[in-house]
């Protein structure tokens, strides 16, 4: 393609964009304001106001690894907004899951991807491997939640995602299960894809939100168990906060 064919592509691109944009304008989803052009899923006020926590300052001794204690050796947890119910961070959480939002997960990922770089943790990992979804619930929604927001991480810490777990069980719903019942309830669900090499490799393993550990910590085991170097965890979303 020549230059001149790419200068063409482009500006057809933006044609379209700006015709899409007036007919279907682009809302901040949060507070349903029109966003500029500038401006993507969230409009600069609201993201502002984003419940950003301080995780990543403090990734081997806060809240979130007291959780995973005894449940697997993890040395850094980090999230990337606390969660408050009936918050900024739930509602989002939920126009991601059940509203058709993937765009969301994408964003928020980057937007935390470009904090933990000041730090810098891109040095730290070599993939990122997102907690999978049963087949058949990904097929019914379209899409992995957590896997879009590793995307988001991806494409800001420039390290590679590789989908090498398998959710090999339907599993019930977490919600309103006890801590015990939530680790029962994950035992023996996922596994590694045949053939994933992962020895001596450091993980970043990513989910939507933490509450007990119980998912994130299955996860967790089975990349130790097959030869992991180093498994931190990170999450869009947990209760509390530092």
């Amino acid at each position: 393609m020549t230059r001149e064919q790419q200068r063409f592509k482009a500006k057809r691109f933006l044609f379209f964009k700006d015709f899409l944009d007036l007919i279907f304008p682009q809302n901040c989803m949060y507070c349903g304001r029109s966003l500029f052009d500038w401006e993507f899923c969230l409009c600069n006020p609201c993201k502002n106001k984003l419940p950003v926590a301080s995780y990543h300052l403090r990734p081997t001794d806060n809240d979130l690894t007291q959780k995973l204690q005894g449940l697997c050796p993890v040395s850094r947890c980090i999230s990337y907004l606390k969660f408050s119910r009936k918050g900024m961070s739930q509602s989002l959480l939920h126009q991601l899951k059940y509203r058709n939002k993937p765009q969301i997960g994408h964003f928020l990922g980057s937007s935390f991807g470009k904090i933990l770089l000041k730090q810098p943790y891109h040095k730290e990992w070599d993939m990122i491997v997102p907690v999978p979804l049963h087949a058949q619930k990904q097929q019914r929604r379209g899409y992995n939640q957590t896997e879009e927001f590793a995307k988001g991480l991806s494409e800001s810490l420039q390290i590679p995602v590789e989908n090498i777990l398998l959710r090999n069980k339907w599993t019930d719903t977490q919600t309103n299960k006890s801590r015990m019942e939530r680790i029962e309830n994950v035992s023996g669900v996922f596994d590694l894809r045949p053939n994933s090499n992962i020895y001596q490799r450091r993980i970043l393993l990513v989910d939507d939100v933490m509450t007990t550990g119980a998912t994130l910590s299955a996860c967790a085991n089975i990349l130790w168990k097959n030869g992991s170097k180093t498994v931190d965890l990170a999450t869009i979303a947990a209760g509390g906060g530092v």
